[in-house]
C-alpha cells in the first residue's frame, strides 16, 4: 500500500479530533487530494516526515511504519468514537507483533476486547514405538490428539487470572479420553519487572534436552519472578503435577520383571532459576531441591539437582548444550546427565515456509531423571526404557519444524541409536510426527 493511502485511511479514524493544520511537508502541496489528512495527522503527532522536510507519500509503507502510526493513534483513543475505536482495535490485533517490538504492551491490546482474552492450541500426533516390552521386544504405536483453550481475565492494571482447559484423546482407545484444568493461576505484577504467581502453573527446567521435567501440567505452588529483558530470576515452592488434577501417589511401570516407581508428583520441592542474555550467548542456571521423596530409585534420599545450559547463536545456527548433576544421588544411580547439539533456522508461526532443524546427543543418568514429559519421541518416560540395573541411557534425537500456513506447523522427531549399555536394550529407535495449530 502506498504511504499516502495509508495516511488517508488513518485520518478517517481521527476525523473531528483536530482543526485545520498548516502544511508541514515540502512535497505535499495544498492542491494534493490528501493534503488535509497529512497535515492533520502531522499536527496531532501521529505521522512524521523525513529529516529533509519531505513526506514521500508515493513510497510503499512498511508494516513497522504503519505500526508506529497505530501506536500513536492508540495514545489518542479516548478522543475517538466507538466506531473509530473498533477499527483501531482490529488494526492493533493485526499488527500486535510490530507493536510489541515498539514497546506497546500486549496486555494493553488485550484489554481492548474487554477483560477476557481467549487463545488456544491443538495437536494431532502419531508416535511410533512408543512402548517397549522388555521381555518380548514388542512395540506399540500411539495416535492421539489434544486441544487446549486458554482464558485470561484482566482483573486490573497489575493483576490477571489465567486458566487452561485441556482435552486429550487417544484415537486408538476411546476409554482414555480426558478433560481437565491443566493450569489455573493468578499473576500480580509489581512494577514492570517483578511478578508473583499463585496456583497451578507451567514450569520447565533446562533448555534443549527434554529428558528433564518440562510439563505444561507444571506444579501447584507459588513463585516470584524478576525479568528486565536481559536478566531473569525465578524462585518458587510447590508440588509437581505429573498426573493431572491431583497429588496422586507415585506411579509405577514394568521394567523387566520388576515394578519400578517412575515419578514423584507428590513431593514438595523448592526451585530457583536464573538466565542472562549476553547477546552473543544465553546462559541459564537451574536448582531443584526436593523436600520429601517417595521414589524407590532415590532410596528415600532428597534429591538436589544443579543444572547449567548455554545457547550460542551463530548467524542462522545455534549451538546448545546443558549439564545436570544430582548432588545427593545414591551410589547405585548415575548422578549426571548432559546433552549437546546444533540447530539451524527458525520456524516462525506467522511466516509460512520458515523452518528449523536440530540434532543432539543425550546421556541421561538414572539419578537425574525424576519424571514428567519429554520433548523427544519418548513421550511417557525416558527411564521406562532403561532395564533394571542400567545406570544410563544414551541416544541421539533429531527434530524439525516447518510452518505450513500461518499458525500451522508440522513437527517431526526421531530418536535413534538408543542404548542402555546393557544387553537388554540397544538400537530401538522411535519417531513422532505431529500437526500443531495455534488460534
Amino acid at each position: 500500500m502506498k504511504k499516502i493511502l495509508a495516511i488517508a485511511a488513518a485520518a478517517a479514524l481521527t476525523a473531528g479530533v483536530s482543526a485545520y493544520a498548516a502544511n508541514p511537508f515540502s512535497d505535499v502541496s495544498t492542491d494534493d487530494w490528501a493534503y488535509q489528512a497529512v497535515s492533520d495527522l502531522s499536527d496531532q503527532g501521529v505521522v512524521e516526515g523525513y529529516p529533509d522536510g519531505t513526506f514521500k507519500g508515493e513510497r510503499n509503507i512498511t508494516r513497522y511504519e504503519l505500526a508506529q502510526i497505530i501506536a500513536r493513534l492508540m495514545a489518542k483513543e479516548d478522543q475517538l468514537n466507538a466506531e473509530q475505536r473498533a477499527t483501531l482495535d482490529k488494526l492493533a490485533g493485526e499488527y500486535a507483533d510490530e507493536l510489541a517490538n515498539l514497546g506497546v504492551r500486549v496486555s494493553n491490546l488485550e484489554k481492548k476486547v474487554g477483560n477476557i482474552y481467549w487463545s488456544g492450541d491443538a495437536r494431532m500426533r502419531y508416535i511410533n514405538n512408543n512402548t517397549i516390552n522388555e521381555k518380548t521386544g514388542e512395540t506399540k504405536d500411539t495416535w492421539d490428539g489434544r486441544i487446549a483453550l486458554n482464558i485470561k481475565g484482566q482483573v486490573n492494571d497489575s493483576t490477571y487470572a489465567f486458566g487452561r482447559l485441556r482435552t486429550d484423546m487417544n484415537f486408538k482407545d476411546s476409554a482414555t479420553n480426558n478433560t481437565y484444568a491443566e493450569q489455573i493461576y493468578v499473576n500480580h505484577n509489581f512494577g514492570k519487572d517483578v511478578a508473583v504467581r499463585l496456583g497451578r502453573q507451567p514450569i520447565a527446567f533446562g533448555d534443549q534436552g527434554g529428558w528433564l521435567y518440562n510439563g505444561s501440567k507444571g506444579y501447584d505452588g507459588a513463585q516470584v519472578a524478576y525479568n528486565n529483558g536481559k536478566l531473569s530470576l525465578t524462585t518458587g515452592f510447590g508440588q509437581f503435577n505429573v498426573a493431572p488434577g491431583d497429588f496422586s501417589a507415585p506411579s509405577t511401570a514394568k521394567v523387566g520383571d520388576k515394578d519400578v516407581v517412575t515419578d514423584d508428583n507428590n513431593a514438595d520441592f523448592y526451585f530457583a532459576r536464573g538466565a542472562y542474555d549476553f547477546d552473543f550467548a544465553k546462559l541459564g542456571v537451574d536448582y531443584i531441591a526436593f523436600q520429601d521423596i517417595h521414589n524407590g530409585r532415590f532410596n528415600k534420599t532428597k534429591p538436589e539437582l544443579l543444572g547449567v545450559n548455554l545457547n550460542i547463536p551463530v548467524q542462522q545456527f545455534n549451538v546448545f548444550g546443558e549439564y545436570w548433576k544430582n548432588t545427593t544421588a545414591p551410589d547405585a544411580l548415575k548422578d549426571t546427565a548432559w546433552n549437546a547439539g546444533l540447530g539451524y533456522g527458525k520456524a516462525d508461526w506467522k511466516k509460512p515456509g520458515t523452518w528449523n532443524l536440530a540434532v543432539a546427543y543425550n546421556e541421561v543418568g538414572n539419578g537425574v531423571y525424576f519424571g514428567g514429559q519429554t520433548s523427544t519421541s519418548y513421550q511417557t518416560s525416558v527411564m521406562d526404557y532403561i532395564p533394571a540395573g542400567a545406570k544410563k541411557l544414551t541416544f541421539w534425537n533429531a527434530l524439525a519444524n516447518v510452518t505450513l500456513q500461518k499458525n500451522v506447523q508440522l513437527r517431526a522427531e526421531y530418536s535413534f541409536d538408543v542404548d542402555s549399555h546393557t544387553d537388554e536394550l540397544k538400537d530401538k529407535d522411535s519417531w513422532t510426527v505431529s500437526l500443531n495449530y495455534k488460534f
